[in-house]
C-alpha cells in the first residue's frame, strides 16, 4: 500500500511539474517582459539544451525541416511562429511585429536591404520573400552557430539567391560595406541585433555614407527589451522622422514595438 501511495505521489508530482512548465508559469510571465525573457532564456532553454543535447536553434530547424515546405518562405515563416507559440519561445522578430515588418518592406520595394542581427534566418526569409528578383538583403550575425543554422533555414525557404548572410561584428563590418559588397547607401535597415549597438551602428552607418535621403532604419524590440538612447536619439535629431508602431514582444503579451525611422539627410 505504501508503494501504491508513493507513486501515485510521485506521478501528481510530475504532473504539476509538467502543467507548471508547460502552461501555469508560460501563461504568467507572458504579461511581464523581465519574467518572460527569464523564464524562456535563462530558465527554459539551458534545460532544454541539457535535456535533448541540442541548441534552440537547432531544435528550431529541426521544426522547419520537419513541417515547411522546402522552396516556400511563407510555410517556412508559418513553421517557425508555430514552433515558438505551442513548443518553444525564441527571439525572431514573431508574428505579429512580423506584419508589420513585411507592411514596411512592401512600402519601401527596396532594392538594398540591410539586416543587423539574424539570428535563425525568420526575419530574412520574411524581408527576402518580398524582394524584387534584382534586390538583395545583407544580413549581419555575431554568432557562427546561429549563423550556421540561418544558412539552412534560408536555403529551405529558397531565397539564398537574395541573401548575403555575414559572420562578424556590425562594428567592423559596416565600414566595409561599399568596399567589400559594392553597396552605394541602403534602401531598407533592419535592426534587431544586439540592442546597445543600435545607436552607435545607426551613427556609424552615417559616418560611412551608407544612408541616402529617404533611406528607412526600422528597429526591433525599441520597448522590451528596450533602446531608450537610440529611441531618444532618431526621435529628437532633425536628421530623422520617425513613428512608433505598437505591437508586442515576441509571441507574448507584453507591450513592445518596432520604431520607423526616415532618414531626412
Amino acid at each position: 500500500m505504501m508503494w501504491v501511495t508513493l507513486a501515485y505521489s510521485c506521478t501528481c508530482g510530475a504532473a504539476l511539474l509538467y502543467a507548471l512548465y508547460r502552461w501555469m508559469i508560460p501563461a504568467v510571465v507572458q504579461y511581464h517582459g523581465g519574467l518572460a525573457l527569464m523564464w524562456h532564456d535563462v530558465i527554459v532553454e539551458p534545460m532544454l539544451d541539457t535535456l535533448t543535447q541540442s541548441t534552440r536553434p537547432q531544435r528550431l530547424l529541426g521544426a522547419v525541416q520537419k513541417n515547411a515546405t522546402r522552396g516556400d518562405p511563407r510555410s517556412v515563416v508559418k513553421a517557425i511562429d508555430q514552433f515558438c507559440r505551442q513548443t518553444e519561445w525564441a527571439m525572431n522578430v514573431g508574428d505579429e511585429k512580423g506584419c508589420i515588418l513585411d507592411s514596411v518592406v512592401s512600402e519601401v520595394n527596396p532594392t538594398t536591404v540591410l539586416e543587423l542581427g539574424t539570428y535563425c534566418g525568420y526575419s530574412t526569409v520574411r524581408i527576402a520573400s518580398l524582394l524584387q528578383p534584382h534586390a538583395k538583403i545583407i544580413t549581419l550575425e555575431l554568432n557562427p552557430h546561429f549563423a550556421a543554422v540561418a544558412h539552412q533555414v534560408i536555403a529551405w525557404a529558397g531565397v539564398e539567391d537574395k541573401v548575403q548572410l555575414v559572420e562578424g561584428a556590425s562594428g567592423d563590418w559596416i565600414p566595409k560595406m561599399k568596399e567589400q559588397f559594392g553597396v552605394n547607401t541602403f534602401d531598407l535597415v533592419f535592426l534587431d541585433h544586439w540592442k546597445d549597438r543600435y545607436l552607435p551602428d545607426t551613427k556609424l552607418m552615417e559616418d560611412c555614407g551608407l544612408l541616402r535621403k529617404g533611406s528607412i532604419l526600422l528597429a526591433d524590440n525599441v520597448i522590451c527589451p528596450g533602446t531608450p538612447e537610440y529611441l531618444e536619439y532618431v526621435r529628437s535629431s532633425p536628421q530623422y522622422d520617425s513613428q512608433y508602431f505598437k505591437s508586442h514582444l515576441e509571441y507574448t503579451k507584453v507591450e513592445d514595438g518596432l520604431e520607423k525611422s526616415v532618414f531626412l539627410g
